[in-house]
């Protein structure tokens, strides 16, 4: 192989095979990134056997070819070269010079031959649906920080992600709080369910976000979505992309969420956060635990612990009802104030071990969003 490519676009693009490809699975070759190239064009390709990505970029391509060589150590070198054009030529002996087009420096890195990278999965059938790059960025900053990190609990430690007629939704649960969004998407027909991992997830954010700050039109990008066999497909820009689904049963998260709330407080979001931010710093480190009273046109925040003290604020609230106090997560409750950016927020609350729904304070338009913190014993 013998080509010449813009050091700009190949950062670009390895950037996104390097963060997924695994450095440290027991099969060395899926910490490699697939590089062929064939015509006018040079794709890379990396995947975990979970994850898989490629992308293409123009290339001036002298003999085409392909290698696999390894992701990091092929960044590295890539971002340590002088800008402009770089020259990737690779022999029969897997071994592949990085050179400068205008300068003296070069590297070499040791690969493996291209037939012995894992063949990527594709979709073979299926319709597309296309949707706004925004909306699935949206979707995913609003309920990921739910999703559970523990990785034998296939069912939590992914997203639920719905389509149906005009409506796109995602939901998360850990066990402890669940998140729901819904947007509206007149280009949505029909119906899909998916789980998709958490790393899935928030592989296709970055993607989402990458390309709408690297967008240059006043159009938002698109994402092309599919469901084939056990995998998703996605394309974005000049990236493709594969998820393989979790195989397993989501909550029935309905049930979680509440039909109504006994009071419904309406509190500056902002103002909320910062007190809830002082106080859980004496909040217990094991538990992370405060205490919220609500009272006529204010709400408290407590927090107290044997090893940090005690912390206190009050901030003033829309409530004219009966008094209640409850216990919760303070760090649940950040992230949602943190996903939410509407000035202020609705606090349902029912009692002390009834679960509290935390929703925007401006309702409708064209999304819909909620999040239940279960309550704890402070």
């Amino acid at each position: 192989m013998n080509i010449v490519v813009s050091k700009k676009d190949l950062l670009r693009v390895l950037a996104r095979c390097q963060g997924v490809a695994d450095k440290k699975s027991t099969m060395p070759v899926l910490g490699n990134v697939l590089l062929e190239s064939s015509k006018d064009s040079l794709k890379l390709s990396a995947t975990d056997l979970v994850l898989a990505v490629s992308g293409s970029i123009a290339a001036e391509v002298k003999k085409p070819g392909s290698i696999a060589v390894g992701a990091k150590d092929l960044f590295e070198r890539v971002k340590m070269m002088p800008e402009g054009q770089v020259i990737l030529e690779s022999d029969a002996n897997s071994s592949m010079v990085i050179r400068a087009a205008a300068s003296a420096r070069r590297f070499t890195v040791f690969g493996l031959p291209g037939e012995e990278f894992p063949v990527l999965p594709k979709a073979e059938k299926g319709d597309w649906i296309t949707l706004d790059a925004q909306v699935m960025s949206r979707l995913i900053a609003g309920t990921y920080f739910s999703i559970s990190t523990d990785e034998t609990r296939l069912h939590l430690s992914s997203a639920l992600f719905e389509m149906e007629d005009n409506r796109v939704r995602m939901v998360t649960t850990d066990g402890h709080r669940l998140s729901k969004m819904e947007i509206r998407a007149p280009e949505v027909k029909g119906e899909a369910s998916m789980l998709i991992p958490l790393k899935g997830i928030l592989e296709l954010r970055r993607l989402c976000d990458e390309a709408m700050s690297d967008s240059s039109s006043s159009v938002a990008p698109q994402i092309k979505l599919m469901k084939f066999g056990p995998n998703v497909y996605a394309e974005l820009s000049s990236f493709h992309f594969s998820v393989k689904l979790v195989d397993a049963q989501f909550p029935p998260y309905q049930q979680v969420i509440p039909a109504q709330s006994a009071s419904a407080v309406r509190a500056p979001r902002s103002a909320l956060s910062d007190a809830l931010k002082a106080v859980s710093i004496a909040a217990s480190d094991r538990t992370g635990g405060v205490k919220l009273t609500l009272g006529a046109g204010s709400l408290r925040v407590e927090s107290e612990s044997p090893e940090a003290g005690e912390g206190f604020d009050q901030i003033a609230v829309d409530y004219d009802g009966e008094g209640l106090t409850m216990g919760l997560n303070a760090r649940y409750f950040l992230d949602v104030l943190s996903a939410i950016t509407d000035d202020e927020v609705i606090l349902g609350m029912s009692g002390e071990l009834d679960p509290a729904v935390i929703r925007p304070g401006d309702e409708g338009g064209d999304r819909d969003y909620l999040a239940v913190v279960m309550p704890m014993r402070i």
